[in-house]
């Protein structure tokens, strides 16, 4: 299970001197942009997809690899983080949705919307829930690329 969700981005020039993004880790999807800083601002967007698509297909999210020299690391939104870090527990749980609601003491829909990617939830019921089945979310802050 990742412990983080940011992951490297191959950036790259195509004919049209556009800047174009893909994330190996997934190995497929790509966006551009006009600019690099577009170009990173659509792939933060994409990322965002590409975690929910994951989830959304009921499959593992893939450990992020070590952002080689060419490579920039792209954070998805906190939210799809978050969701994503919950999904992962609960896969690795071995819980049915059923069984984890009664664990977390919520109702089954309940679970449903945590685990859905295009549902808001609050962070502090990510939080909790987290915290009942033995993880902690660490909030870091770092220098903006």
């Amino acid at each position: 299970m990742p412990d983080s969700f940011g992951y490297p981005a191959e950036v790259t020039l195509d004919e049209d001197g556009r800047h174009v993004v893909s994330f190996p880790d997934f190995g497929w999807g790509a966006t551009d942009g006009a600019t690099l800083d577009e170009a990173l601002a659509e792939a933060r967007d994409l990322l965002r997809e590409l975690i929910a698509c994951t989830m959304r297909e009921a499959r593992g999210l893939p450990d992020p690899s070590i952002p080689s020299g060419q490579q920039v690391l792209v954070v998805p939104p906190v939210q799809i983080a978050l969701k994503a870090a919950f999904y992962e527990t609960f896969r690795g749980t071995g819980l049915s949705r059923r069984g984890l609601a009664r664990k977390l003491g919520v109702a089954e829909g309940e679970v449903r919307r945590m685990l859905n990617p295009d549902h808001a939830t609050r962070a502090a019921a990510i939080d909790r829930a987290l915290r009942l089945l033995g993880r902690r979310v660490i909030v870091s802050v770092d220098e903006a690329a």
